[in-house]
């Protein structure tokens, strides 16, 4: 019983419908309206009452694969059927029907169809492609529907535009298709002969040539071994030369059809003259040289005449399968050739003596020969006299008046270029150290004067500013001109080049002498730290493995003292110690044989850090400075981008996301600093203040003052800097050099 048509007791039936487009029935042909289209579906697409609509492409069951289209899903994917054609042939009696046999293929992804029939030499028929891809409609009465992957089964006949053609096998994909489509597969046809083909190949096979002819293939060695050549070095002792000096040769030996040419190397001032070739190339024989042999004496084929002048002119010639008469040369192979072996070049004893590396690997591969030890065929060098340079004159730079020693004309010293590129300035990277340092004299007025050393990695030169303070009475600025420093104690007029001060001699406690200048490094910034901490394998000073062992070495003998002295500085037990107690401890249980860099590395990587606030307008200085370099002005379409991506207008956008627009807009910042800043302008629920993070960034509207990068320099006393930690966590520095206290 149906529920009633009231409010209420009705269902929508249009609930869940998405389209509702009306199809296009009634339209004007030659000006008169009529209906144009009666297989059409309704409202929405929906099939009309008693209307069954025919699918005008392959339909797939539901439930399989992906939801891609079809133009997708089977992108390049083809059934290939085996079909052949019957022909009938009226006009000839030789043969009263054709057999071609051809390709159908069936292209998923459109429903296209293409045949093609495979070249068939002297034929006669134009082949190839037969019908060209596209979609073919099904026989008449159903003209107006296409052939779809339905249609086709093994050992059926299908029709193209009146032309039968039956279907005898496919391919394995085209099965497993099938298969999984639900068609149950036929089993496949034989394939039947063209019997007027099979005439013609019968009488071609009984067929003899009417001359005498020998099939010398030789394509196939030239195309396995094309381009593949056998070195050998070789020697020659020629006997009519003056001095019996030995000749060296290089023998090539093609692969590709057997033939040795052979060239000379001459050395420089031999007084001799420069050939192209000592051997052309040919074909080299074992026994040369021999008599020279009558015009058509040595040939390919060897011709009996049957009936001699029996027949008088006319002459009867077979081909002589077992070569009678024939003249024998021996020519020297592959196989014969190996280091040690002597052969005959035209009568001249030659010598193998080397090889290269791919005739090696031919001889191990094909001939299993593993030794390939060589014949010494040349005298030993005689040792290179050692160059002895004349003494510095004391004009121009050490490396230019070297240059001019090394040959006639003189050239410019050649800088480490490479050097130069990797550690150069880029971006945050300055690739310079920096320490303060002061002057070890005992004049009160230079004991206050404070400087700054520069150290640049690119090329190894040195800069020292001194500090401006005032009411001294000096002038601070540039104190050093930059350029490489050389080490005190070397002689001037000397041959050997001057050692100069490395990266490796700078660091915190180190003493230097620059042009008769005492200086104390006493201090240097967190950059110089941290990258020779990097780099602990070219800085000893802080490499916190090899001053542990150092310091191992020295404090095991006395382990139990050195425990009851860091328990004696830390009375409340806290674990922690400050750093100048540490720093006296360890100067005292070393003996002063650590540096200070040495001490402060072990401060640093056993302190207990200080947490700290990033300055927001020194972050927001450096990046600013970073776009203002590289031109970067895009600040509107960067906010438009932000708030296109923000649906609900929230102002907020997960840090993900942010970086990701960011990086679509090549922001010219490092990686780090990109994500120190989106962490900066994160709320409490860890979404990016996007507006906030633009509005910092442009340097155009909101410019942030010039920042410097050293601060508090007016409380430096030429005293250590205190490290930014809170303390040294000292057991964990005893359990590592002595083992964990029971």
């Amino acid at each position: 019983m149906a529920l009633p048509l009231l409010p209420g007791f009705s269902c929508d039936r249009n609930l869940g419908k998405e389209k509702f487009h009306k199809s296009q029935h009634w339209g004007f042909c030659n000006n008169v309206a009529m209906l144009v289209a009666e297989d059409k579906p309704g409202v929405g697409g929906e099939p009309l009452p008693g209307q069954k609509l025919k699918p005008k492409y392959s339909v797939f069951p539901e439930g399989m694969g992906s939801d891609v289209p079809a133009w997708i899903a089977f992108d390049k994917q083809v059934l290939s059927f085996d079909a052949y054609v019957e022909e009938e042939v009226p006009d000839k009696n030789q043969e009263l029907y054709r057999i071609r046999h051809c390709k159908i293929y069936f292209y998923l992804e459109d429903d296209t169809i293409q045949v093609l029939e495979p070249r068939v030499k002297n034929s006669g028929m134009a082949q190839g492609t037969i019908v060209q891809r596209h979609r073919i409609p099904l026989p008449p009465p159903q003209e107006d529907q296409f052939y779809t992957v339905d249609h086709f089964n093994i050992n059926t006949e299908v029709v193209f535009y009146a032309q039968k053609y039956k279907i005898i096998d496919c391919d394995q994909f085209t099965k497993n298709f099938l298969r999984k489509m639900g068609v149950r597969l036929n089993p496949p046809a034989g394939r039947p002969d063209d019997p007027y083909t099979k005439e013609r190949q019968k009488i071609q096979d009984s067929m003899n040539p009417l001359r005498p002819y020998e099939r010398i293939d030789t394509l196939k060695q030239f195309l396995e071994h094309d381009g593949h050549v056998l070195r050998f070095f070789c020697v020659w002792d020629d006997p009519e030369s003056m001095f019996h000096d030995p000749r060296e040769l290089v023998l090539h030996y093609y692969l590709s059809d057997d033939t040795i040419d052979i060239k000379e190397i001459m050395p420089v001032n031999s007084g001799r003259d420069t050939v192209p070739l000592f051997l052309r190339r040919d074909k080299l024989p074992k026994h040369a040289p021999t008599g020279l042999y009558q015009p058509g004496t040595i040939t390919s084929r060897t011709v009996l005449n049957v009936f001699g002048k029996l027949a008088g002119n006319r002459g009867r010639y077979l081909l002589d399968n077992r070569k009678t008469g024939e003249v024998h040369q021996e020519f020297y192979r592959d196989s014969d050739l190996k280091i040690g072996a002597i052969i005959n070049v035209w009568g001249r004893k030659i010598m193998l003596c080397d090889c290269d590396e791919f005739t090696k690997e031919y001889y191990r591969m094909k001939y299993g020969i593993q030794d390939f030890t060589p014949v010494p065929y040349k005298a030993p060098p005689p040792p290179k006299p050692e160059k002895i340079f004349p003494p510095y004159t004391g004009f121009g730079s050490e490396e230019d008046s070297l240059c001019s020693c090394m040959g006639l004309l003189p050239k410019p010293p050649q800088k480490d270029f490479k050097k130069f590129m990797e550690k150069d300035r880029s971006g945050m990277e300055s690739n310079t150290l920096r320490f303060c340092a002061k002057l070890v004299t005992d004049s009160p007025v230079d004991k206050d004067r404070k400087f700054i050393i520069s150290y640049f990695l690119s090329d190894d030169t040195i800069s020292v500013f001194e500090y401006t303070q005032r009411n001294t009475g000096i002038l601070g600025g540039k104190f050093l001109e930059r350029g490489r420093i050389k080490k005190p104690g070397q002689e001037l007029f000397k041959s050997e080049p001057s050692e100069y001060f490395k990266a490796q001699n700078l660091f915190v406690g180190a003493t230097v002498c620059f042009h008769g200048h005492n200086f104390l490094l006493v201090d240097a910034d967190e950059y110089t730290f941290n990258y020779m901490e990097k780099h602990a394998n070219e800085f000893p000073v802080a490499d916190i493995g090899f001053i542990l062992k150092k310091l191992k070495d020295l404090a095991e003998p006395h382990s139990r003292e050195i425990r009851q002295l860091f328990a004696a500085t830390d009375p409340e037990h806290t674990k922690v110690i400050q750093y100048d107690p540490f720093r006296h401890l360890i100067s005292s249980i070393t003996g002063g044989a650590f540096s200070e860099h040495e001490i402060m590395t072990l401060g640093r990587y056993y302190g207990v850090r200080d947490e700290y606030e990033m300055d927001i307008h020194f972050l927001l200085a450096v990046a600013q400075e970073q776009l203002k370099k590289n031109s970067f002005e895009n600040f509107e379409q960067l906010s438009a981008v932000f708030l296109y991506n923000d649906r609900e207008k929230l102002g907020v956008l997960p840090q993900d996301v942010c970086r990701t627009i960011c990086k679509s807009f090549k922001l010219p910042l490092a990686d780090g600093d990109l994500q120190t800043l989106l962490t900066v302008f994160e709320d409490d629920h860890k979404q990016v203040e996007y507006k906030k993070l633009v509005d910092g960034l442009n340097w155009r509207e909101n410019r942030i003052p010039a920042f410097q990068t050293i601060k508090n320099e007016d409380d430096w006393s030429g005293q250590p800097l205190s490290l930014p930690v809170k303390g040294i966590k000292y057991l964990t520095l005893l359990d590592e050099l002595f083992g964990k206290e029971e």
